[in-house]
């Protein structure tokens, strides 16, 4: 869980993003359309895809590759693309298992079509390391209850309820295939549903920062530490965007610290915990020149 220092300086940027947003929420869109080859290449590296974020941009403007990769890498760059630009026309919709089934229809398309677009069932049973999915026999009823009980909350802070939801989708796994990325797909349409923009799960830090978090929930049922990562996250993506609409010039991080007397890794560690609003594009740390630290 966060406290309460962390929500109050999550809705102060809040308040100062949707009042920058007011007229410009064409060049919001453009920075979201931006993102998408990173959220794309973030999200399927975290399934191992072997595509690097250069790869996969060269395939979303429609070029060619220097070398042979995977037909099915290909597919999956293009229709998380797909998918991801449909939900910034589509934010405004209530979560439904209709909804969520035609995104996961959209993801495997041309991939395994026999098993896009519906959840488990029979005698499909589903292992990541040593997690089991839940039994296909419940896996609509559980999905069910765990939409209607979302959209149904009333009572807990917003990132509370989307990273709840987060850790329990993962835990039913309910789909043959596709499951990750649908998880993160749902935590950007869950954000953008309340008119805040997606964030980008790394995958650099997916061993120290985000895969210990769903063994930690399988075996406490304590979903804080998603809370947490998805707290930072939003910070850094408002940050972004905040920066973008109000700075006079942006400068990769490095920079910065040096231009301000401040060892490297200490900018890196206070950009890490949301200190500086600092943000990453292209998994390189940037942040307003002229932001001043704080003495």
């Amino acid at each position: 869980m966060i406290n309460q220092i962390t929500k109050d300086k999550i809705e102060a940027l809040l308040q100062q993003y949707f009042h920058l947003a007011k007229g410009n929420e064409s060049l919001l869109k453009e920075i979201a359309l931006a993102e998408i080859p990173e959220m794309v290449y973030n999200s399927n590296a975290i399934e191992n895809s072997t595509l690097t974020l250069e790869d996969t941009e060269k395939i979303l403007s429609g070029g060619s590759l220097q070398r042979k990769v995977n037909v099915r890498e290909v597919y999956e760059a293009k229709n998380l693309a797909k998918l991801t630009e449909t939900l910034l026309g589509n934010y405004k919709s209530k979560l439904s298992i209709k909804l969520i089934l035609s995104w996961h229809k959209t993801l495997l398309s041309q991939i395994n079509d026999n098993i896009a677009g519906r959840f488990r069932s029979g005698k499909e049973w589903v292992r990541v390391g040593n997690h089991l999915g839940a039994n296909p026999q419940f896996v609509v009823m559980l999905m069910q209850e765990l939409v209607d009980n979302f959209n149904q909350n009333k009572t807990n802070y917003f990132l509370d309820a989307i990273s709840h939801f987060h850790a329990e989708f993962e835990t039913i796994h309910p789909f043959v295939d596709g499951n990750g990325r649908m998880g993160r797909v749902l935590i950007n349409s869950q954000l953008m549903h309340l008119g805040l923009p997606p964030i980008i799960i790394q995958n650099k830090s997916k061993h120290t920062e985000y895969y210990p978090l769903f063994t930690q929930y399988q075996s406490t049922m304590k979903f804080g530490g998603f809370t947490e990562l998805f707290a930072l996250l939003l910070q850094e993506t408002l940050h972004k965007r905040i920066t973008i609409l109000t700075a006079k010039k942006i400068i990769p991080l490095s920079i910065w610290a040096s231009q301000n007397s401040i060892k490297a890794n200490v900018a890196a560690n206070k950009a890490k915990r949301q200190t500086i609003p600092a943000f990453r594009l292209r998994e390189k740390w940037m942040i307003a020149e002229e932001f001043k630290p704080i003495e």
